[in-house]
């Protein structure tokens, strides 16, 4: 309801009954023991106690047997929630115990709406096809959307131009894709490979030169 006093300690961070564990750092099985002991309490507050474990692949195979115990007889008031963008990786026993719910990513339309919101709220002048560059490369997550967003505020203050995301990004601009397309529609290996040195020089990610390059040629056949 985001107005009870549970919800407002949730949203605060100091919620002593809702818990953010981080899988990669609490991995062990010395660590997940002193999880089992300390879910035997009782909530301060709330009707519940939940742990949420992020990046929950990440736990050890005898740690995932220590709290298998726990997941099977877990107490009334506990509740285990485990976040995780490598499902396959959970052992079958423990998403055998678990309800699953995948999300999906984020479109780029809506990341855009979002990003415009921002841009409005901080009085900032910045053209759509910046926003546009800067959801696709966030693959669906609009938290890093975001983040490169307030980055580029910071770094352009008033006015963010099209080269400070391909700067920032290093990606390759959509200009160079198109002469690309181009040269091999007209069978011109030599102005292709000239073309990918030069984007080489100038440090460009490599692997997300190539994604570009598929999205685009997904685009045009789209559109075609």
């Amino acid at each position: 309801c985001g107005k009870c006093p549970s919800c407002i300690d949730i949203s605060a961070s100091r919620s002593l009954d809702a818990m953010e564990i981080d899988g990669a750092s609490n991995r062990g099985i010395d660590e997940i023991r002193a999880l089992r002991e300390n879910v035997k309490f009782s909530p301060t507050q709330g009707k519940y106690k939940v742990y949420i474990i992020d990046e929950v692949h990440q736990i050890t195979s005898e740690g995932f047997n220590a709290l298998l115990k726990t997941l099977e007889e877990p107490p009334p008031f506990v509740k285990f929630i485990f976040a995780t963008t490598h499902p396959q990786k959970v052992p079958s026993t423990i998403l055998s115990r678990c309800q699953r719910m995948d999300f999906r990513r984020i479109s780029v339309m809506e990341i855009i709406e979002q990003l415009e919101k921002i841009a409005k709220f901080e009085k900032v002048n910045v053209d759509k096809e910046v926003l546009a560059a800067i959801a696709r490369s966030s693959d669906g997550a609009l938290r890093d959307a975001e983040s490169v967003f307030d980055q580029l505020i910071s770094f352009s203050k008033d006015k963010i131009s099209l080269e400070d995301v391909v700067s920032m990004l290093g990606i390759v601009e959509q200009a160079a894709l198109f002469e690309i397309t181009r040269n091999i529609k007209s069978k011109n290996p030599k102005a292709v490979l000239e073309l990918f040195n030069k984007i080489i020089d100038e440090g460009k990610d490599i692997t997300t030169f190539l994604n570009d390059l598929i999205e685009h040629f997904r685009n045009l056949m789209i559109a075609k």
